[in-house]
């Protein structure tokens, strides 16, 4: 039985999913020949213990740190708007969605 990953099943035409299924014995995939084909996938991947959703990474920056500052620019936030501070309160909302759009960016 070959190695398969979500991403190469998704692709696979609703006849090459069945193929596979015919293969394999479990629960997950009987009737196989009368499923659609998100139901297959779900059935192989439940059958072969594949993850079913993408897995991101972030390359080249240190995640712990930016969510650090995440937080703490959250706390300045909450603090300019229960000041009233509008200046501070627009420069926080501002760093904290560079912040998340830099992480974003970094993904793979």
């Amino acid at each position: 039985m070959a190695d398969y990953t979500f991403e190469e099943l998704k692709h696979k035409t609703v006849a090459e999913l069945r193929e596979i299924a015919a293969g394999i014995d479990h629960d997950a995939v009987k009737g196989y020949s009368q499923l659609r084909k998100d139901k297959i996938i779900e059935g192989i991947c439940t059958a072969l213990g594949i993850d079913m959703h993408a897995h991101h990474e972030i390359v080249g920056l240190d995640k712990r740190t930016i969510k650090a500052k995440i937080r703490e620019l959250k706390k300045q936030r909450d603090a300019a708007l229960e000041a009233h501070d509008s200046k501070e309160l627009k420069q926080a909302r501002r760093a904290i969605h560079r912040l998340k759009r830099r992480m974003r960016r970094a993904m793979v």
